[in-house]
């Protein structure tokens, strides 16, 4: 095999704020020799999502963060060129966690073979993958939504927040979005089928979110925190869920925000209300995937479930698109194409 180098992107330093194309270095490298018992794979599609910014503060979190000078994390659909490995041939189509780079090795652990016929392979990282199982065991099993209850979601067009609000319509729900733009609240209502969806930088945000929820709010799928949880905190229900899959709007805060001191309010909301607030991560769920795939393959098959992909091309463009996430610019879900398969 000809002498291959692998371009990298590292985690350079530890954002205080915002990341920035300065936190991240270039890097590449030659390839070793492919070892026993691995199998070489080429990046096709890298997803860029929120949880990264987690990954790049040293804190206690669920995962542990990415080391100064190490790959950034990420989840990737990857092309096999060469293996090691019975179960794993070159053209094979790959979806795991090999981070920001062209080529990676891997043992097979926590690597999933994509079906490319049901939907195309960057779907993996998509309505097919993580997110989709995001807002389908958040929905479903946290939310527990009902005929005829309010579902709220924030990040209404996001790669999550979009699934969600349509597994409850499908579940006979009134499904009211929120959103960073009106051109996102066209599109969950006029393409996704929502019943109504609040653009979160209205002046009026709460009197908007009370007229789009004569009801009150049942279920509330939480994506992004800050205001837009100051907004639904007083509409909730009684026995309401509330599904915590991120708090986007707090990732970059170096510090507490400033006003008064909400935590009595929310607590006192809580006992009063009887409310039920669980934070999770995909992986909870990591024994029921295959009910997930069942239902989503078909949804998606059947057009009951609709997704958007937000595009960015070349490896080097990863830092700045990063960027896209933490300022509501991202429509749909953003990946970066990497490579196109050659092998099939």
């Amino acid at each position: 095999m000809a002498t291959v180098r692998n371009r990298r992107i590292l985690l350079a330093r530890r954002p205080a704020a915002e990341p920035s194309e300065a936190d991240f270095e270039f890097s590449e490298v030659k390839l070793p020799d492919l070892p026993p018992g691995q199998m070489l794979l080429r990046t096709l599609w890298l997803s860029l999502d929120p949880y990264m910014r987690g990954r790049m503060r040293d804190a206690k979190s669920y995962a542990p963060p990415v080391a100064i000078g190490d790959v950034m994390v990420g989840g990737t659909v990857s092309e096999v060129v060469s293996s090691n490995l019975p179960n794993f041939a070159p053209g094979d189509i790959i979806e795991g966690r090999t981070g920001w780079q062209e080529y990676a090795f891997s043992d097979g652990t926590q690597m999933r073979k994509v079906d490319p016929s049901p939907a195309p392979i960057s779907t993996a990282l998509g309505v097919l993958g993580m997110p989709g199982m995001t807002a389908y065991f958040g929905l479903l099993h946290i939310g527990q939504p009902k005929s005829g209850e309010t579902v709220v979601v924030s990040a209404a067009a996001g790669a999550v927040g979009a699934i969600v609000g349509q597994i409850a319509k499908l579940k006979r729900c009134r499904v009211v979005g929120i959103a960073g733009a009106q051109e996102k609240c066209d599109y969950v209502v006029n393409e996704l089928g929502f019943d109504a969806c609040i653009n979160h930088h209205a002046p009026d945000l709460s009197h908007c979110l009370q007229n789009a929820c004569p009801k009150g709010i049942d279920v509330y799928f939480e994506n992004v925190g800050g205001k837009v949880f100051e907004a639904v905190l007083p509409l909730l229900n009684n026995f309401a869920r509330v599904p915590v899959c991120g708090l986007i709007a707090n990732y970059n805060d170096a510090q507490l925000p400033p006003g008064p001191n909400q935590v009595p309010l929310v607590l006192r909301a809580i006992l009063s209300q009887r409310l039920n607030f669980r934070g999770f991560i995909q992986s909870d769920f990591a024994d029921q995937k295959a009910s997930f795939f069942s239902d989503m393959i078909t949804w998606v098959r059947e057009k009951r479930i609709k997704y958007r992909e937000d595009v960015v091309e070349g490896l080097e463009n990863a830092p700045q698109a990063f960027k896209k996430l933490f300022r509501g610019e991202n429509f749909g879900k953003l990946l970066v194409r990497v490579a196109r398969p050659n092998l099939r």
